[in-house]
């Protein structure tokens, strides 16, 4: 980034050192990402793409795993900042999130409702409690969650008004063209003004080994239309893209699918500008000095 270039920014990508063991989704049998993924290893791809910072996102539900991303991001240039997590059924959540945010590079959290046996748990008392704990701190929230989990999701934000963004379009089922009730539910959710979604983790909902760009088109549209160009941002979703997609593909992929008519400026948002906003990014910082 030069002068007064817009900062360009990927908002979701992970970082991992397998002998750590926090992934256990991450098995010899994933060959392709069963291996160290850090900073030296995106960064050409950065250079290439002109990203200038990244987003690292949790990829294990464990205190340890965000941690570690915090300290990687204690030495790194290109890390903007850092999406944690925090076991909500811990009583002392509060706390623990009190300290990560004493971290400057420490810039919201995840819920995994991916993850959960039972994602009607998210509206239980003590989540619902911790969502408006989260609202009135403003602390940005990602929710990982599936399309056919999204019901839950409007059912919640009856509920609560929390700054939140949903990962990977909430992973709609692409590799059968499904965009029903997919396509209702995020239109329902796009109503609330508080509500952001990455246009991310998209090419492993579709066949890993047999996608085409169009494929594509109907839901990368229904979102910027549904959020608007100020509410929707891009994210590689590296490495777990690379079962589908390289770096590369990813990035030109969204270039190529995202509505023709976009001015320059808003194409800026969506590939920096709605992060910054999102996650508060302060470019004045210290976090953009090293």
């Amino acid at each position: 980034m030069k002068g007064n270039e817009p900062m360009r920014i990927d908002s979701h990508q992970h970082y991992w050192r397998i002998s750590r063991n926090d992934y256990g989704w991450i098995t010899p049998e994933l060959p392709v990402l069963y291996r160290d993924f850090l900073e030296k290893d995106l960064r050409p791809h950065l250079e290439k793409n002109k990203i200038d910072k990244t987003i690292v996102v949790q990829a294990a539900p464990t205190i340890e795993e965000t941690e570690f991303i915090l300290s990687l991001s204690n030495e790194s240039e290109t890390i903007a900042g850092v999406v944690g997590w925090i076991d909500i059924e811990d009583i002392s959540y509060k706390e623990r999130l009190e300290n990560f945010r004493k971290h400057p590079k420490f810039v919201g959290i995840r819920i995994m409702i991916q993850d959960m046996p039972d994602e009607r748990v998210i509206l239980k008392p003590h989540y619902l409690e911790a969502f408006s704990y989260f609202e009135k701190m403003d602390i940005p929230v990602d929710l990982l969650v599936r399309s056919d989990q999204l019901s839950v999701v409007v059912e919640l934000l009856k509920y609560v008004s929390i700054r939140a963004v949903i990962d990977h379009i909430a992973k709609p089922q692409i590799k059968a063209g499904t965009l029903e009730p997919w396509k209702s539910q995020m239109k329902q959710i796009a109503k609330h003004p508080n509500i952001y979604c990455k246009l991310s983790g998209m090419v492993t909902e579709a066949d890993h080994h047999n996608w085409e760009k169009e494929e594509f088109i109907p839901y990368v549209r229904h979102i910027v239309n549904e959020f608007g160009v100020n509410r929707v941002m891009f994210g590689s979703d590296w490495p777990v893209c690379l079962l589908s997609a390289s770096y590369d593909d990813v990035y030109n992929l969204l270039k190529e699918t995202l509505p023709p008519n976009l001015t320059e400026v808003e194409e800026e948002r969506i590939f920096g500008g709605n992060a910054l906003k999102f996650y508060k990014l302060n470019m004045d910082s210290q976090q953009f000095k090293k």
